[in-house]
């Protein structure tokens, strides 16, 4: 994923912030979304939409904190970090404790905020990888039969008893029929050893 593809979302209520930061993040080659409220944002964000989130704390009607609450409650993984001029400890402390990356006082340095939303992309780019790595695997385990599903959920369950005789005790199959399976299960996911199957499964 490049910068490119990821967008740095800002959500002010003040039009000159909205306009001088766009512009400034912009110029640097960022893609950027700005919404004046906490509600126009969410009328037009969705998880698929990755990035990071700029909020500012202090807005009418739904404020930075209950946005950052609505997104945990969706169970959003977007990286927020909070501007404010308004906010105190409490409120930073809460904003942290919420799962902010950080919590800058205005007027702040550009060059701060440009650190934090790299450090948010970073995370943003780390959480894709994640993403796409869990449906490669859930594609290719999709692929198994519901015994040979059964046979990797005891081996993933029982590492210390995956011999063809415990599996098929456990089961009430015999041992040969095990080892067919167990022997479909690692040509299917193109793995050698049971020992990189319970990495795969567990990963």
């Amino acid at each position: 994923m490049t910068q490119n593809q990821l967008t740095v979302f800002l959500v002010d209520d003040d039009e000159a912030i909205r306009l001088s930061l766009s512009r400034a993040l912009a110029k640097r080659g960022y893609r950027v979304e700005a919404h004046a409220s906490a509600a126009s944002f969410l009328a037009a964000w969705s998880e698929e939409r990755r990035g990071c989130l700029v909020l500012d704390y202090g807005m009418p009607g739904m404020n930075g904190l209950e946005l950052q609450a609505r997104l945990n409650a969706m169970g959003a993984t977007l990286p927020v970090i909070f501007i404010t001029g308004h906010g105190g400890v409490p409120e930073s402390v809460q904003a942290i404790k919420g799962g902010a990356l950080d919590f800058l006082e205005k007027p702040f340095r550009q060059a701060a905020l440009i650190q934090r939303i790299e450090a948010a992309l970073d995370l943003a780019r780390g959480q894709e990888t994640a993403r796409q790595d869990g449906q490669r695997r859930r594609a290719l385990f999709d692929r198994l039969t519901a015994r040979e599903m059964e046979i990797v959920e005891r081996i993933v369950e029982r590492p210390a008893e995956t011999s063809s005789k415990e599996i098929a005790l456990y089961l009430g199959i015999s041992p040969r029929t095990v080892d067919h399976h167990r022997a479909r299960i690692l040509e299917k996911l193109g793995l050698k050893s049971i020992v990189e199957l319970i990495a795969v499964a567990k990963g």
